[in-house]
C-alpha cells in the first residue's frame, strides 16, 4: 500500500518555535499485548534524509522490518530503549507506566534532548521533558518513525526469545504474537493460565474462571480505559 514518506517538518518547526538543538522521536509498542513489558524507544536522527522506505512500523511486514532495523540502528544519531515490566505496569497503570518507560529510554541516550516529539494526541511523559505530540507521528516525523520500527522490532525478538524458554511459554507461541491475545495465545492461557510475564491486572482474566483468582486490582481508572481499548486491535 502506497503511504507519504515521514517528513522533518516537526523538527524544523520546533527548532524555529523553541530554538531545539537536539529532538528525539518516541514510540512505543505493546501497550495492547497481553505478555511482556511496554516499550519506548527514543531516537535522535537530525535533518539528514531518511533511509528509503522508512515509515510507522505498523504499516511494514516482518521482513521490511528487520531489514530496516539493521540500517536504522547505523543511521541515527543515537537511540536507546526503555522498558516498564509487567509487574510494573499492574502497580503503576499503563500511563504511568508509559511514562516510567520513556523516561528510562530519554535519560539512557547520550545526550538529553531539548525536544520531544511523541506519538499521538496524549502527552503522558510531562515536564520536565519538552514536549510535542503529534497524531499518527509514527507516519509523519521522521525521528518518531524511526524510534517506531526500533522499538516494535527489539521487543518483537525479546519476545521470541521468552517465547523459547522454558518454564511454560513456548505453548503461549511469543515469538509469532509478541505477547497479545492471538487464538493460540488465548487457548494456552485458557489451559495453563498466565506465566510470569503476564500483566495480571487486566481483564482478560475476568473470562477465565480458572484463573481469575490470580487478577491483580489496578490503581488507575485511566490506565483500565487506555489497556481495554488497546486489547481490542493486535500489533503484530
Amino acid at each position: 500500500m502506497p503511504y507519504e514518506a515521514p517528513t522533518h517538518t516537526v523538527e524544523r518547526s520546533l527548532r524555529a518555535t523553541t530554538g531545539a538543538k537536539v529532538i528525539a522521536g518516541v514510540d512505543e509498542v505493546g501497550r495492547g499485548a497481553w505478555a511482556g513489558p511496554v516499550t519506548v524507544c527514543a531516537a535522535i536522527t537530525g535533518l539528514r534524509r531518511p533511509p528509503a522506505g522508512l515509515t510507522d512500523s505498523k504499516l511494514l511486514t516482518q521482513k521490511r522490518r528487520d531489514a530496516l532495523l539493521d540500517v536504522l540502528e547505523d543511521w541515527v544519531t543515537a537511540y536507546a530503549l526503555g522498558h516498564a515490566s509487567p509487574e510494573e505496569i499492574d502497580a503503576l497503570g499503563m500511563t504511568a507506566a508509559l511514562r516510567l518507560a520513556a523516561e528510562r529510554a530519554l535519560e539512557a541516550l547520550p545526550v538529553r534532548p531539548d525536544a520531544v516529539i511523541l506519538d499521538g494526541k496524549h502527552d503522558y511523559l510531562g515536564a520536565p521533558w519538552r514536549v510535542r505530540t503529534v497524531i499518527k507521528g509514527d507516519q509523519s516525523c521522521v525521528a518518531v518513525a524511526a524510534a517506531s520500527v526500533i522499538a516494535k522490532v527489539r521487543r518483537d525478538r525479546m519476545m521470541a526469545e521468552l517465547g523459547q524458554q522454558g518454564g511454560g511459554c513456548v505453548e503461549f507461541a511469543f515469538g509469532d504474537n509478541a505477547g497479545y491475545p492471538s487464538p493460540v495465545h488465548r487457548a494456552a492461557l485458557e489451559e495453563l493460565g498466565p506465566t510470569p510475564y503476564h500483566r495480571l491486572s487486566w481483564s482478560y482474566l475476568d473470562g477465565l474462571p480458572k484463573w481469575r483468582h490470580l487478577k491483580k486490582v489496578r490503581r488507575s481508572e485511566e490506565a483500565t480505559e487506555l489497556e481495554n481499548g488497546g486489547q481490542l486491535g493486535f500489533d503484530f
